[in-house]
C-alpha cells in the first residue's frame, strides 16, 4: 500500500507552471531522489508532500496517521534556544512536555526542594500519559550519535552544527515519509558517511534532494526527474538514470526537429497568398494555427552555465611556502610543524571534518592570520579570488544585476565589453529574472551568483570554500570543466567527494591533533591508501583508531606523512578517464606519421642525403617508436584499471 499519491499536481508562481500535472506515488522504505535544475521547483515539491503548500490543482492522497518530516533546505538560523529544546520542538506539544522535563530534572540537581521534586513527579506523570519516554530517549540518542551537546545553544553553533541540530529535529520522530532537501550541505565527510548508513536501515520512505552525486549513487533506489514543470520517473540507480535521461532528451531533440520541419513547411505554404485562404484550405490553416500555439507552449531545455575566468598575469612559479607552521586555538593544535610548497597550476583539496582547521590553514597561507610559529611566504604577482561559503560577499538587499555590475551596465570580460545581462545569461540568471533580490533566490542561484562575481574578478589563485553547495549537476560539471582548465592555482575546500576527486591533483588530509598529511590524489586515493593498511579512513576522521591493534596499525599512525600512493588507485579519476579517451587518437596519429617516416627510409633515394638529415629523421623515428610503445602501455594500464573497477 502507497504512502502518498500525487494526482494531476499543478502549482502556478506566474508562467510557465512550476508543476505542471504532476503524478507520484511513494511505497514504503523507497529512497527516491529529486532530481533537476537550480529553480525547477524541487523544493516547491517537496512543500506540496509535507502539505506546507496547497496546489492550485489536483489531488493529495495521504492517511491521517501517515507521518511526513522535512528538513530545510538552510541550516536554523541563530536563536537563544538549547540544542534540546530545539530539536524537542519537532515533536510539537508532546516535545514541550520533554522539554520541561529535561529543564526539571536540571533544577532538581540544584534544588532538591520538595516543591521541585513534585514539578518533576508531575511532569513524569504526563510523560507516561502521554507514552513519551522512548522520545525522550529518542533524542538523547540522536543528540548522542550526532554528537550534540543538548545544553548548547545554537547561537554558539556553526553553520554545520546548526545544520546537525536540524537533522537531529528531523529523525527525532522516526516519520513514514522523511523528506531531506540538500542533507549534505554543511557536513563534512565522516556525517555524510554516518549519514548514508543511517538512511540505508531507516524503515520509512525517503524522498531527499541532494546535488551530491556519490551521496545519490549510494542512497537512491529510484530518480525522479522534474523537468520544465514535468515528473518522470527512473526506476534504477543513478546511473541508469544518466543513460535513459539522456536517451530521452535526444528523443525529444528529434521529435521537436521534426515539428519545426513540419511548421516551417506551413508557413512557407500560408505565405503563398490567396490560395490559403480559400475555403478548401481553411481546415489546413485552422492546423497551423495551432501548430503555432504548440510551438509557443513549447518550454526549452534549459542551458548549460558558461562558467568562464577572466585573464590575469601569471604568478611566479613557487605561490605558497611554509616552513614549520603551527597555529593552536585555546590549547587545540589544528596545524603542526606543518610544511608545505605549493606552485603554480597545482590544484590541492583541504579534506577533514568540520572544525579541523582548514579554513584556518588558508588563513594562514594568504597571511590574514599569523602562525604560532614557523613560516609562510606568498610568491610573486598573486591575484586572489575568494569564494566563501557563507556568501557574506553578496548584499541580500541589492538586486543580482546590481551585486554583479556594482551600478554599471557595461563590464569588461577578458578584455572585451559585455553588458551585465548578458553576462549574467552565461550564469543562466534571464533577463526577467536580474532584477530580483538577492533574498529571493534559492540556495543554487546564489552559488551561481557568487560564482559569476568571483570570475568576473582577473585571477591567478582561486581559493574555493565550499562552492558547489546546492549547485545544480550541471553547473557542478561546468565549473570542474573550468577549474581543470584553469591555468593558475586553486585551493578547494569542499565535501563533494566526486567533485574533489575530479578536480584535485592533491590532497591535504586532515588526520587530527594538528596533524596535516599530503597526498597524490583526492579523496579516494586516500580511502585506498588507508583501507590498504586496515582503517577506515572515517576513523581517522574521528581519532579512533586501535591503540591496541597490530604493530603494523600502531606504525601508521607514527609514520611519517604520506607524500605519494604507491598503490594503484581502482578507480579511474577524472584527468585519467580524458586522458583515456584521447589515447586512440594520440596513437592514430603516431602511427600515420611512423608509416611516413618509415616509407621515406625505406627509399632508396634516403641514404644518398647529407648524414646529418639521415641521422635527424632516424632519431625521429626512434623517438616517434619510444613514445608510441609508452602510449600503448599507458592505455593498457588504464584500460586495466577500468576492467578492475566494473
Amino acid at each position: 500500500m502507497s504512502l502518498i499519491q500525487l494526482k494531476n499536481i499543478s502549482l502556478m508562481f506566474g508562467s510557465p507552471p512550476l508543476l505542471n500535472n504532476i503524478d507520484l506515488v511513494v511505497q514504503p522504505k523507497e529512497r527516491l531522489c529529486l532530481v533537476g535544475r537550480n529553480g525547477s521547483g524541487k523544493s516547491t515539491l517537496l512543500k506540496v508532500i509535507a502539505g506546507e503548500i496547497n496546489a492550485d490543482d489536483g489531488q493529495r492522497i495521504i492517511d491521517n496517521d501517515t507521518i511526513i518530516a522535512r528538513l530545510e533546505q538552510d541550516p536554523p538560523q541563530t536563536n537563544d534556544i538549547t540544542i534540546f529544546d530545539y530539536v524537542a520542538e519537532g515533536l510539537a506539544e508532546l516535545g514541550e512536555t520533554i522539554k520541561s522535563y529535561f529543564h526539571q530534572t536540571q533544577v532538581v540537581t540544584e534544588d532538591p526542594s520538595e516543591v521541585n521534586l513534585i514539578r518533576l513527579q508531575n511532569l513524569q506523570e504526563q510523560l507516561e500519559t502521554q507514552d513519551a519516554w522512548q522520545f525522550e530517549q529518542k533524542i538523547e540518542q540522536t543528540l548522542s550519535q550526532l554528537q550534540l551537546q543538548p545544553d548548547t545553544k545554537l547561537t554558539e553553533l556553526s553553520g554545520g552544527w546548526r545544520r546537525k541540530a536540524a537533522l537531529a529535529r528531523t529523525l527525532v520522530r522516526s516519520p513514514d515519509i522523511l523528506l531531506l532537501d540538500e542533507p549534505t550541505n554543511h557536513l563534512d565527510i565522516s556525517m555524510i558517511e554516518w549519514l548514508e548508513k543511517s538512511l540505508a536501515t531507516y524503515n520509512g520512505a525517503i524522498i531527499f534532494i541532494s546535488h551530491d552525486r556519490s551521496f545519490i549513487r549510494r542512497m537512491a533506489t529510484r530518480i525522479i526527474d522534474l523537468d520544465r514543470g514535468t515528473l518522470n520517473s527512473y526506476p534504477g540507480n543513478y546511473a541508469a538514470y544518466l543513460d535513459k535521461k539522456q536517451q530521452d532528451l535526444e528523443v525529444e531533440a528529434a521529435q521537436n526537429a521534426e515539428f519545426d520541419k513540419k511548421l516551417a513547411q506551413e508557413e512557407v505554404w500560408i505565405r503563398q497568398g490567396i490560395k490559403a485562404r480559400r475555403t478548401r484550405n481553411e481546415g489546413r490553416v485552422r492546423a497551423l494555427k495551432k501548430l503555432r500555439e504548440q510551438r509557443n507552449q513549447r518550454r526549452e531545455v534549459q542551458g548549460n552555465a558558461v562558467v568562464s575566468q577572466s585573464a590575469s598575469v601569471r604568478s611566479g612559479k613557487t605561490v605558497f611556502e611554509a616552513k614549520h607552521l603551527s597555529y593552536s586555538i585555546e590549547g587545540k593544535s589544528l596545524v603542526e610543524d606543518f610544511n608545505l610548497t605549493l606552485l603554480r597550476g597545482d590544484k590541492i583539496a583541504l579534506i577533514g571534518p568540520n572544525g579541523c582547521g582548514k579554513t584556518t590553514l588558508i588563513k594562514l597561507l594568504l597571511g590574514q592570520i599569523q602562525p604560532d610559529s614557523g613560516s609562510c611566504k606568498q610568491g610573486a604577482n598573486l591575484e586572489i579570488a575568494y569564494f566563501d561559503q557563507h556568501r557574506q560577499g553578496l548584499d541580500l538587499e541589492k538586486s543580482v544585476i546590481d551585486v554583479v555590475g556594482d551600478g554599471k551596465r557595461d563590464l569588461t570580460v577578458n578584455g572585451q565589453p559585455r553588458h551585465v545581462i548578458s553576462y549574467l545569461q552565461d550564469y543562466l540568471f534571464t533577463p526577467e529574472r536580474v532584477n530580483a533580490p538577492v533574498k529571493s533566490l534559492s540556495g543554487g542561484e546564489k552559488n551561481r551568483l557568487m560564482l559569476a562575481k568571483l570570475m568576473l574578478k582577473p585571477s591567478n589563485v582561486l581559493v574555493l570554500d565550499e562552492p558547489t553547495n546546492d549547485l545544480d549537476v550541471e553547473t557542478l560539471e561546468m565549473l570542474e570543466s573550468l577549474l581543470l582548465n584553469y591555468e593558475g592555482t586553486v585551493l578547494l575546500v569542499s565535501h563533494d567527494r566526486e567533485f574533489v576527486d575530479n578536480v584535485a591533483d592533491s590532497a591535504l588530509f586532515f588526520a587530527g591533533e594538528g596533524e596535516v598529511q599530503e597526498f597524490v590524489g583526492g579523496f579516494t586515493d586516500i580511502e585506498q591508501w588507508y583501507k590498504a593498511k586496515g582503517i577506515s579512513v572515517f576513523d581517522v576522521f574521528e581519532r579512533k583508531l586501535i591503540k591496541s591493534a597490530s604493530s603494523e596499525t600502531n606504525a601508521i599512525e607514527n609514520s611519517p606523512k604520506p607524500a605519494s600512493l604507491n598503490k594503484k588507485p581502482k578507480k579511474l579519476s577524472y584527468k585519467a578517464q580524458r586522458e583515456l579517451e584521447s589515447l586512440p587518437l594520440e596513437i592514430e596519429s603516431l602511427e600515420e606519421k611512423l608509416a611516413e617516416l618509415q616509407q621515406a627510409v625505406n627509399q632508396p633515394e634516403f641514404f644518398k642525403q647529407s648524414s646529418d638529415e639521415t641521422s635527424k629523421a632516424l632519431a625521429q623515428l626512434g623517438e616517434i617508436e619510444n613514445t608510441l610503445a609508452a602510449k600503448y602501455a599507458r592505455w593498457d594500464e588504464l584500460e586495466s584499471t577500468l576492467e578492475d573497477q566494473q
